[in-house]
């Protein structure tokens, strides 16, 4: 983390503090695209496959912590074939009502000191395993982000908020919403969550020249496609756990469990 990064988080938690943070507003189920979004290029619609899906875990709006006056330019893939887990690198001993600043904090670091034009995460879960929106372009959109260098197409990023180096407990309720993404954001595209998928590096800066392809496990690490400690040891080493998680949901979908939806039919709500 930088110097600017640390500020930015200071200046947060001193706002916590003082009580500047709003009340958090309540869970939200995820929802189509808002007309705001815009709609995606027409060369490029969603991916739509008849396979069975777990439903949506419920997701906290991107409009509950950041003003829609702020929108971003959007693009989108054809589908999600990976997710790739994140940590922010954050101190772990945040309140629940302090979330939405951190959101903001990160946000600003994206734009102001790494140049992007929005929040790099498509998804990102908290301490308390609740699961906000990221990145702009709607929940259950195939929508490109930047969160990992090289491998930021056909990828989904979702990053646990917090640091989880060596030693650190990662929450049962961080695991669970993470496989409960992965499982839903993988079954819309007809991927199984313990499946493989070749993804081509568009970036010499990432562990693969530009033009090469790799075969990535369907929930990978950071680190599998970046040369970087993300998303430290202890969550890194919880991944094969979270995909057994997440392909036991699909699974449970495929037997027609309650909830299960498709790709063409989610069950999402506005």
């Amino acid at each position: 983390m930088d110097i600017n990064r640390r500020l930015v988080l200071r200046r947060a938690v001193q706002a916590v503090a003082a009580g500047a943070v709003t009340a958090l507003p309540a869970m939200a189920r995820p929802r189509r695209s808002a007309a705001a979004d815009g709609p995606p290029p027409a060369a490029v619609p969603p991916a739509a496959v008849a396979l069975p899906v777990p439903a949506a875990p419920p997701i906290v709006l991107r409009s509950t912590w950041q003003s829609a006056d702020q929108v971003p330019k959007v693009q989108y893939d054809r589908a999600v074939r990976a997710v790739l887990v994140h940590h922010t690198d954050d101190p772990n001993s945040y309140t629940a009502d302090a979330v939405p600043d951190i959101l903001r904090a990160i946000r600003r670091d994206h734009l102001e000191f790494r140049g992007w034009d929005d929040i790099g995460y498509n998804f990102l879960v908290d301490r308390f395993g609740r699961i906000w929106e990221g990145r702009l372009g709607g929940v259950d959109r195939p929508v490109v982000g930047a969160h990992t260098m090289g491998f930021n197409r056909d990828t989904v990023g979702i990053a646990a908020i917090g640091t989880y180096n060596a030693g650190t407990e990662v929450p049962p309720a961080v695991l669970d919403s993470i496989a409960r993404l992965a499982a839903w954001k993988l079954g819309l595209h007809g991927v199984r969550a313990d499946a493989r998928s070749e993804l081509t590096s568009t970036n010499s800066g990432s562990r693969f020249p530009v033009g090469a392809t790799h075969m990535f496990n369907a929930v990978s690490g950071h680190r599998d496609a970046f040369c970087t400690l993300c998303p430290g040891e202890s969550l890194y080493a919880a991944i094969p756990g979270i995909v057994d998680r997440a392909r036991r949901l699909q699974q449970e979908a495929a037997a027609g469990a309650p909830g299960a939806g498709t790709a063409a039919q989610t069950g999402l709500t506005a």
